[in-house]
This record gives C-alpha cells, sequence and structure tokens, in this order.
C-alpha cells in the first residue's frame, strides 16, 4: 500500500528545531569553556551578518565551478556569474531557481515532473546540475530546494564537460552548500506569506573544540529549513524541510577534514501540473482566466521526496606549491509520484478532459570520489600552475512506472470533484520494478595556467572519461527489451583560452571549448531503444569572446560575452523512414550577454543583465518534417533583469526588480507561441538594530498572468501576486 509519505522513518524534527533556537539564543552558545578548566571564557568572534551585497559584481572571488585552479571570475575565459549568498538574502530568492534569475539568460520551470532550465539556447538535458561539484546524471534531481542551507550558486556559460564530465554543452549550474567557517555565527529567519505560508530557520557556527595553537580546532554548522504552504493552486499544499550538518576538523600538518551531511524531505500534496490551453490551439495560446487557480489532478495526486547527501572531504596543503584534496560522496534519493497529468478542453472548451494516468517511483544511489591536485609551478621561466584530477563514480537508478493512457473523466472547467487515485480502474497500490540503469564512469583530467607575458595567461584543460552503461530488464524479456544490454563511451572534452588584461582595471579573453552529452536524454534514465540506437554521445562546440572590465574609479563593473555554440550528432528521424533513428541532427545557438554591477552612492545599488540568444535546429526531422531554421521550444530570444535598492534612511531600505522574459514557442514546428512578459518585485526592509532585520515583499506585483513553461495542450503557469514578511536576526 502507497502511503502519503514516503516508507523512511519520521525524522524528528521538531526536536531538532526547537534543539537549534535554544541553541542559538542561549547564552552559553556565546561563551566556551577554557581547555584547562579553570572556568575562564575563551574568546569567540562574533561576526555582523546583515552584509547586503553592494551592488558591484563579484568578479575578484575564486569560483570553483569554472576551474580547479582556484580562478577568480576575471582570471577565467568564460562567462561566470555568482549568486552569493548576500544576494540571496537581499533579493529574497526563496529557491535555488529563484537565485538563478541573477545569471543572464537563464529561464526555469519547477513543473513536479519535467523541470526545466534553459539556458544559452538549450535545456536541461544538454545542461549539468551540479551539488557541490558533483554530477547527479538526473534532471529531475535538479527541482528546485529552498536556499536557506545554501551559500551561493555558481554558473559557467557554454560546454564544460572538460570539468564536470558529460552533459555540459549549454553550461553548468553548481548549488554549493554552507559549510563550517573559522568564526562564531547564529542566524535565525522566520517568513509568513500568501496561501498560508509559514517558513522557519536557524543557523549555528562553533568552535567545538581545540586549542591556541590552531592545531585540533573542530567547528560544527547546523543548518535547517522547514516550511509549509505557499502553494498558489486549489487543493495544493507543500511541506519541505531541509538540513544541512558539517563537522571542519584541523588535525595539523597542513591537513584539515570536513564531513558533511545534507538531508531533503518534500511533499507536494495534489501537484499543479498545467492550465489547459483554450481550443483553438493556434497562433498566440491562450487560456480561460476564469482556470487560472484550477488544478485537475486526483484530490489525493503526490509528489514526495527524499534525497541524503553524505561527503568526506579532506585538504592536504602539503607546500605552499602543492595541494591534495579528496572527496568521497554518496547521495541517496527516492521520489513517488501518483497524478493525472494531463488536461485539455473539448472542442467547444465546456469541458476539461483528464487523462495520463501515472504511478511512478525513482530510486537512485551515488556513490564515488574524486582526488584533486593542485601545483604552482614555473614553464621556460613563466609561472605555470596545474590541476589534475581522478573521478570515479557508479550511478544506480531503478524505475518503477505504471501508467494508463486512457480518459480518467471529464469534468466541467469550473465546478468539479475529482476521484482518488486508486479509484481509477486499473490502478493498484505497489511498484514493480521496470529496468536498472547503471552508470559507472572512470575519468581522467588535468588543466593549467600558464603566463605568456605578464599581462597574457593561457588557460587549457583536458578531460578523458571512460563510460559504462548497463541496463537489466526487471520485466519480460522481448526483442526490443532484452534481458540486459551494455553501451561503453568514450569522451574527451577538452578547453582552450587566452586571458588579456589590458589595463588592472579590464581584460579580455577568448576560449574554445568541447563537450559531449547523451543524444536522447539522460543515461540514468535511457531505455534500451536509446542505448541501442543511439551509438554515441554528441558533440558540442563553443567558442566565446568576451570582457570583464571595472569603471567609474570603482564604483561599476560589467561583463559582456558573445559565442557561438553548435551541438550535432542529435537523435533525429531518418528523413527517408520515419521509423528509423539516425544521429545526423544538429542544433545551434549564438548570442551576447551583459552584465553590469553599479553602486554610485553608498545608498543606492543597481545590478541588471540582458541576453540576447538565437538558437535553431540546423538540421532535424520530426513527423517526416524537416525543423531546420526552427527554434527549439521555450526558447526566449531575450531575457532582461533589473535589480535597484535605495536606502532611504540608515534603516529604511526599498528594492525593486523586474525581469522580461520574451516570447516563446510551444512546439517545434513554431506555429504555436506565448507571449513575453515583465515581472516586477517590490521590496522594503527596516532595521530593528544591528542584529535583527524586518523586510516586506510583493512578488509579481501587477498580479501578471505568464507561462513559465508551455507545451502543445498545457500552460504551467507561474506564481500569481504573491506577499511575504520575513523578520531574521543574526549575531
Amino acid at each position: 500500500m502507497i502511503h502519503s509519505k514516503l516508507p523512511f522513518p519520521a525524522s524528528p524534527l521538531s526536536l531538532a528545531l526547537s534543539t537549534a533556537v535554544s541553541v542559538l539564543f542561549s547564552p552559553v552558545a556565546l561563551a566556551q569553556t577554557a581547555p584547562d578548566g579553570a572556568g575562564t571564557l575563551a574568546t569567540i568572534e562574533i561576526r555582523d551578518q546583515q552584509e547586503q551585497p553592494n551592488g558591484r559584481l563579484l568578479l575578484d572571488v575564486p569560483v570553483e565551478t569554472g576551474s580547479r585552479l582556484g580562478l577568480t571570475t576575471r582570471q577565467t575565459p568564460a562567462a561566470l556569474t555568482v549568486v552569493d549568498r548576500p544576494t540571496i538574502d537581499a533579493r529574497g530568492a526563496q529557491n535555488t531557481q529563484e537565485a538563478l534569475r541573477a545569471v543572464p539568460g537563464v529561464t526555469a520551470h519547477d513543473a513536479p515532473g519535467s523541470i526545466g532550465v534553459q539556458y544559452r539556447g538549450f535545456g536541461s538535458t544538454s545542461l549539468s546540475q551540479l551539488f557541490n561539484g558533483i554530477h547527479v546524471q538526473y534532471t529531475i534531481a535538479a527541482r528546485p530546494v529552498d536556499s536557506w542551507i545554501y551559500d551561493r550558486v555558481e554558473v559557467i556559460g557554454g560546454p564544460s564537460s572538460f570539468l564536470n564530465g558529460a552533459g555540459a554543452v549549454g553550461g553548468t549550474i553548481n548549488v554549493i552548500t554552507k559549510l563550517p567557517v573559522r568564526y562564531s555565527l547564529s542566524e535565525a529567519q522566520v517568513r509568513l506569506g500568501s496561501d498560508s505560508l509559514r517558513e522557519v530557520s536557524a543557523g549555528l557556527n562553533r568552535r567545538i573544540a581545540g586549542d591556541d595553537s590552531g592545531s585540533g580546532d573542530h567547528y560544527l554548522r547546523f543548518d535547517i529549513n522547514h516550511r509549509q504552504g505557499g502553494v498558489w493552486t486549489e487543493g495544493s499544499d507543500r511541506e519541505a524541510t531541509q538540513l544541512a550538518t558539517s563537522l571542519l576538523s584541523d588535525l595539523g600538518g597542513g591537513v584539515s577534514h570536513t564531513l558533511a551531511y545534507e538531508f531533503q524531505d518534500e511533499q507536494v500534496d495534489r501537484p499543479y501540473w498545467g492550465t489547459p490551453l483554450l481550443n483553438p490551439v493556434q497562433g498566440t495560446l491562450r487560456i480561460d482566466e476564469s482556470t487560472r487557480f484550477k488544478n485537475y489532478n486526483s484530490a489525493d495526486g503526490i509528489y514526495a521526496q527524499r534525497v541524503h547527501w553524505l561527503r568526506s572531504i579532506t585538504d592536504w596543503k602539503i607546500s605552499d606549491s602543492l595541494q591534495l584534496k579528496n572527496t568521497l560522496y554518496a547521495y541517496d534519493a527516492l521520489r513517488d509520484y501518483r497524478n493525472v497529468e494531463t488536461y485539455v478542453f473539448n472542442s467547444t472548451n465546456t469541458a476539461v478532459v483528464r487523462s495520463n494516468t501515472l504511478l511512478q517511483r525513482h530510486d537512485q544511489r551515488l556513490v564515488g570520489n574524486r582526488l584533486d591536485a593542485t601545483y604552482k609551478g614555473q614553464l621556460a621561466g613563466q609561472r605555470s600552475d596545474w590541476a589534475f584530477g581522478l573521478d570515479v563514480s557508479r550511478n544506480e537508478q531503478t524505475r518503477f512506472p505504471n501508467s494508463l493512457s486512457t480518459t480518467v473523466s471529464t469534468v466541467d472547467p469550473y465546478q468539479f470533484e475529482t476521484e482518488r487515485f486508486f479509484d481509477i480502474p486499473g490502478m493498484q497500490p505497489g511498484f514493480r520494478p521496470d529496468r536498472d540503469n547503471e552508470v559507472r564512469t572512470v575519468a581522467l583530467y588535468a588543466e593549467n595556467r600558464t603566463a605568456l607575458a605578464p599581462s597574457l595567461n593561457l588557460v587549457t584543460a583536458l578531460r578523458h572519461e571512460r563510460i559504462e552503461l548497463n541496463l537489466t530488464n526487471r520485466r519480460e524479456i522481448t526483442a526490443a527489451n532484452p534481458a540486459s544490454y551494455s553501451r561503453t563511451y568514450s569522451p574527451t572534452t577538452g578547453r582552450i583560452g587566452l586571458v588579456w588584461s589590458v589595463t588592472p582595471e579590464a581584460s579580455l579573453y577568448g576560449q574554445f571549448a568541447t563537450a559531449a552529452d547523451p543524444p536522447a536524454g539522460i543515461l540514468s534514465t535511457a531505455t534500451f531503444a536509446n542505448v541501442r540506437d543511439n551509438s554515441d554521445l554528441t558533440t558540442g562546440r563553443q567558442v566565446e569572446v568576451g570582457s570583464k572590465l571595472n569603471f567609474w574609479a570603482g564604483k561599476g563593473n560589467a561583463t559582456l560575452a558573445a559565442f557561438h555554440i553548435t551541438r550535432k550528432n542529435i537523435a533525429t528521424q531518418d528523413p527517408n523512414n520515419s521509423s528509423l533513428t539516425v544521429l545526423v541532427g544538429e542544433q545551434s545557438s549564438r548570442g551576447i550577454e551583459a552584465s553590469m554591477g553599479l553602486q554610485p552612492t553608498a545608498r543606492w545599488s543597481v545590478q541588471g543583465n540582458l541576453s540576447y540568444v538565437d538558437a535553431q535546429f540546423e538540421a532535424f526531422n520530426q513527423g517526416g518534417v524537416s525543423l531546420a531554421g526552427k527554434t527549439p521550444t521555450n526558447t526566449p530570444k531575450t531575457v532582461l533583469n533589473l535589480w535597484t535598492s535605495y536606502a532611504i534612511t540608515p534603516q529604511w531600505l526599498a528594492s525593486m526588480g523586474v525581469r522580461r522574459v520574451g516570447s516563446v514557442y510551444a512546439n517545434a514546428a513554431n506555429t504555436l507561441q506565448w507571449s513575453g512578459y515583465t515581472l516586477v518585485d517590490l521590496g522594503l526592509s527596516y532595521q530593528i538594530n544591528r542584529n535583527a532585520q524586518l523586510t516586506a515583499r510583493l512578488r509579481n506585483a501587477t498580479d501578471r498572468l505568464y507561462a513559465a513553461n508551455v507545451g502543445s495542450t498545457m500552460a504551467y503557469l507561474g506564481a500569481p501576486r504573491t506577499a511575504d514578511l520575513t523578520l531574521r536576526v543574526a549575531f
């Protein structure tokens, strides 16, 4: 029998929350008994955590997603965006997808079964989603997570398989969890908002052992977040908890170790899958605004997931020039679905036909180890830094699908009731496995940065992987679905780039990079047909040039990038026989991205970005029709983001965000279109004292009706106007 909760023991969330809050605000938490037991108190540094971003872009901080060499954004020959914790807090980003709005050109939606991120003209299956630099190789794993436990989000545009492995043609998104710091920190947050939103968060960082020498110091960090409600569609509800805890130990001799555990638990009751489009479905698409908040899912539909992460990170500084880092990691995820997922109007728009019943479970496990080494040396008398690495992983996923495509019911669009899921004929509780997908990866990589001249650096990288995919059939054996099947892929990808520091304030760069990704989806969910018919990975290539500079006596900075990406070897229909698949498809995108940050005065900050992308199929067939020259679905040509804040007084801060997304096509033939939209967010903060801040936000202030994702029968709508009030304390 399926339960409304995943079949794990209940976690003691209330106990953990109460313990965290009591420790957080206890006077004892602000002091620590001296190791000698003499009764004196050791000094603990208390830092102000109310720091706001100053408007300028982060160009001079090391970014691990673009390089293993510790390069800053300015030193890297690629478009890089860092969304740090102060920016996340200042803009009120509630989850990881909202944080991505700071990245030029990125759009995203959070539909339960098809998490969609678009970047540089490519979708989720051609983007790498990393968690702390680890590739889970499954798009739904990129489902947005409440942002409290994360320190920052880093994004690199274009091919980056050379660093993180196959699957990164359009770019790489890396979500990085908070880890211990070597100072004391206490923080908490409470948020209340529309649609019964209630959220409470707490964080604590302390030195729990150590001596004056620093050797043997141990720092413990604990962050927890619990959120309920905040879902705007009728009959829906959401409850989610995230916990991240980690221990940093300075062991002496240049060795430190971090043990980190992360837990995510999410359940959405009666999740929203979309709103039916009005007939005739043609040209510019429309919905009936009276159905904007309607939810046609089963009365007890569900999406639920439970995720565990464990990492063991050992850093060894052997000398000033040589360092080693080893990361051992394990990931376990279980996801459950039971939903009726498709709704269409009848020909007269008087009734909604409900179909596509799915009972599904995904059980995924990933274990791996990555060994990194960096060496600072010289080559022909010039500085030459190296990074080397070995990455080994085993990723296994079992899927348990049970689906019916037949009509479930036809209901009145406005007044209706839906059934309980297991009252649908043909649907019974229980899960039956379909197949096991096992992906074994062994990868070697090397990266180098060599100074060709005092102001000119050559940056190169090369990665070779051996990827073994094994499929095991857990159901009836047929010619189309044999007992087992295996394939091996061996992609080699790389990057070569130049960075020229024209002046201390301005640099120019150019790069050529390659990538590889699966031709039809992702390997952890590939079918027997995918593996048999598609003999190799696709290939991606990018040429990019750009600039990063400071101006106005340091009050502003900016980046500019122009790129051209081609992805070849895409699986497509044989133009001479639509029943056959051939690897001759090709897709391209070319575009420009610009970002700027300004701090005109101490009170006023402005930051914005603009992207233009021209994405199209160069060679692709669907239904016997060539789609050459057509734009991929849900790919806007233009995306504009602008944020500004102004300190009216030392206590009052007003802010505004504007986001403009261009129109998109809903089908590959480009005959269906959804209009572009503009969203406006407003905020007002009051600094109660040095340690406490109260913020009110109005999101989508104009209540714009828009689609975050659109298909040929349904639109997945974005949230309407909502309001929330947040109290944050930190000391």
